[in-house]
């Protein structure tokens, strides 16, 4: 109890000892408790006098001036207010976070499309459309186009393909005819 800070309130305290006899193993009890706490107070005074002797031995005051280099490119000078005017103003970067005003300065990429650019090539066709199989919608720099699973004349199945309506020829013919048969 004495290590949680706890004191409590003993009878010995507050009773006059001519009104009333105390019990010996109370008067024991509380013999007991004041000499813990006098050995707690004790040590806790020991302990701060000799963090003080051994910090001022071993603490040394930096001679450190104004505009003095420190650590090269690794320091950064900081302007203190009144209050910490008393301190070098020259700390390590280690010691520094950068301040970010909001959050598009802070994640500079997190607006920006992860998508590559949709470039129409005719090289992606390896020869006439044959059908158009299946259709899909995506979605690019925050615009939805159509996508269209292309099967290729005398090409095998791992020839198919995903392109727009505008990278294959014939693109208008063969939508109709895909969509006439998904209606039917």
């Amino acid at each position: 109890m004495v290590e949680k800070g706890w004191n409590p309130l003993f009878p010995v305290d507050h009773l006059t000892r001519e009104l009333l006899s105390i019990h010996p193993t109370a008067k024991y009890f509380h013999y007991v408790w004041k000499k813990a706490c006098d050995t707690e107070d004790r040590c806790i005074s020991e302990a701060k006098e000799y963090k003080k002797q051994r910090y001022d031995k071993t603490q040394k005051e930096p001679d450190i001036r104004k505009d003095d280099q420190v650590d090269r490119e690794n320091a950064v000078e900081v302007r203190l207010t009144e209050e910490c005017s008393r301190k070098h103003p020259v700390f390590p970067v280690s010691l520094i976070k950068p301040y970010y005003q909001t959050v598009e300065d802070k994640f500079p990429s997190r607006n920006k499309s992860h998508f590559p650019k949709y470039i129409v090539e005719l090289e992606d066709c390896p020869g006439p459309v044959k059908k158009i199989i299946n259709q899909r919608k995506r979605r690019l720099n925050g615009k939805y186009y159509m996508k269209y699973l292309v099967r290729f004349k005398n090409q095998t199945a791992d020839k198919h393909n995903w392109l727009a309506e505008d990278a294959f020829t014939d693109g208008d013919l063969h939508l109709r005819i895909f969509r006439a048969s998904r209606s039917a």
